[in-house]
């Protein structure tokens, strides 16, 4: 491989793995969404039991739901902000595609 392609596959796979950081980021975003989202529904469940105490159970397991189903969201974004970071699979793809279409391997 000449001097040349591999300067252009380093550079690229630098912004590969520059805009993966940024895109991290962004992804990192969606976690304060379902942080206040619980906190709200927790301040509200607080409240519904404050005025029937009797309904406490139903109150507190219509919440635990309702959070558990609304953190999948915060969980996936993480998920997709560590593949960006550690398991990068754009780089790999970017690299072969240069070679295979500029080498004619």
């Amino acid at each position: 491989m000449n001097e040349a392609l591999q300067t252009i596959i380093a550079e690229g796979a630098a912004n590969i793995l520059a805009f993966s950081g940024l895109g991290a980021g962004i992804a990192m975003i969606a976690g304060f969404g379902p942080g206040i989202g619980e906190g709200i529904a927790a301040s509200r469940a607080c409240e519904g039991v404050s005025r029937q105490p009797e309904a406490k159970g139903d109150i507190t397991s219509t919440m635990l739901l309702g959070q558990a189903v609304s953190e999948t969201t915060g969980i996936y974004s993480l998920v997709i902000a560590i593949i960006l970071i550690f398991a990068n699979p754009l780089v790999g793809a970017y690299a072969s595609f240069l070679t295979e279409n500029v080498l004619g391997k």
